[in-house]
C-alpha cells in the first residue's frame, strides 16, 4: 500500500532538513513527503529518492489543525504518516507502521524519544541517537507486544502517528476551530474514540525528537490555550488542557470568573524562566513546574 509523510513546519529549517534526510534513509522508503508550510517562503530541502511537495498555508500564525488537514488532504498513500517537523524518523519508521496499518484500522502512535542539545551537530547517527535518547517521563512506554491499547484519548499525541487516509478523512481530520497551540490534539483523541476507531500504541515506528527551547507549560501561548479550551468545553461539556491551566492559576496569570477562565496579567520573565527548558534538559516538563508551584502554593497562602 502506498504510503505519504505528512508533516507541517513553521521555520525550524535544519530540523526539517534532518527530517527529510532521515526518510530518504527510511529501509522501506514513503512514496511521499506532503509539508504543510506556514511561512511564506517554500523550504530549500535536499534532494530526495522520493517526490516532495509543499503546501504552502501562508504567514498567518500557526493553524496546526488545519495544517495537518491541509497535508492530508493533498496526499496520495492509502496510508499516512503524520511527523512534526522536529521528529527525526528512526530508519524503520515507515516499515515499522507498514507491517501493521493493512491489518489495523487505528489511530498508531510509534516510540519517541528525546535529544539532548547538540546532538545531531555531526549527522544522523541513529545508533548514537539510540543510546543517548531519553523517554519522555509524562508519556508511556512502548507496549512490550507489536501493539498496545491506548484506553485513554487524552493520551493521543500527533507528533508520530498514522493511521488510514480514509478513515482520517472520515472522521473528519482534525477540528480547525482550533486556531494556535493546544487542544487540537485531544479533541482529535476523543473524536476518533467517540467513533470507535481504536488508538494503539507501536512498539518501533520510532523518532528521535530534536532539541529546541520550549516552554511548558506554555506560557508563551497563554491565549491560544485558554481559547482552545473553552472550545473543548463547549464541544464536549468540560475543558482539556487542566494541568497547563492548573500551573496557569498557580501562577497568578488566569482565574476561572463565572465559567470561563480570564488573564489576570501579562507573562513576565519570571514566568518564562520557571516553565524555560534548559540546555542540559532533552525536555521541558509540566510536572515538575506544577510541584514546584503547588509546593509554594501553602506558603503563599499563609502570607
Amino acid at each position: 500500500m502506498t504510503v505519504s509523510i505528512c508533516t507541517l513546519a513553521h521555520g525550524r529549517a535544519a530540523h526539517l532538513v534532518n527530517v527529510v534526510r532521515a526518510l530518504d534513509r527510511q529501509t522501506e522508503r514513503p512514496d511521499e513527503l506532503v509539508i504543510a508550510v506556514m511561512q511564506a517562503e517554500p523550504y530549500d530541502l535536499p534532494a530526495t529518492q522520493f517526490p516532495v511537495r509543499q503546501i504552502m498555508m501562508g504567514a498567518q500564525g500557526i493553524p496546526l489543525a488545519a495544517a495537518r488537514n491541509a497535508a492530508a488532504r493533498a496526499a496520495h498513500g492509502a496510508h499516512l504518516i503524520f511527523l512534526d517537523v522536529d521528529c527525526i524518523p528512526a530508519p524503520s519508521l515507515v516499515a515499522d507502521y507498514q507491517a501493521q496499518l493493512p491489518s489495523v484500522d487505528a489511530v498508531l502512535m510509534g516510540e519517541v524519544l528525546y535529544l539532548p542539545a547538540g546532538a545531531t551537530a555531526d549527522g544522523l547517527d541513529f545508533e548514537r541517537f539510540a543510546r543517548i535518547g531519553v523517554k519522555h517521563s509524562e508519556r508511556a512506554g512502548p507496549p512490550l507486544a507489536p501493539l498496545g491499547e491506548c484506553t485513554d484519548y487524552r493520551c493521543f499525541w500527533s507528533l508520530n502517528f498514522a493511521m488510514r487516509r480514509a478513515t482520517f478523512l472520515a472522521l473528519g481530520g482534525f477540528d480547525e476551530r482550533y486556531v494556535g497551540y493546544g487542544g487540537e490534539d485531544t479533541d482529535f483523541g476523543r473524536v476518533a474514540t467517540t467513533a470507535g476507531v481504536p488508538i494503539n500504541w507501536v512498539r518501533g515506528a520510532r523518532v528521535y525528537h530534536q532539541y529546541h527551547p520550549h516552554h511548558m507549560p506554555p506560557v508563551h501561548h497563554v491565549d491560544s490555550v485558554i481559547a482552545n479550551a473553552a472550545r473543548f468545553r463547549d464541544k464536549w461539556g468540560h475543558f482539556t488542557m487542566e494541568h497547563w491551566l492548573k500551573a496557569f492559576t498557580l501562577m497568578g496569570l488566569i482565574t476561572l470568573r463565572d465559567g470561563d477562565h480570564v488573564r489576570l496579567r501579562e507573562v513576565r520573565e519570571e514566568d518564562l524562566a520557571l516553565t524555560r527548558q534548559q540546555a542540559d534538559q532533552p525536555y521541558a516538563s509540566t510536572a515538575v513546574v506544577l510541584a514546584q508551584l503547588e509546593a509554594r502554593a501553602p506558603a503563599i497562602a499563609a502570607a
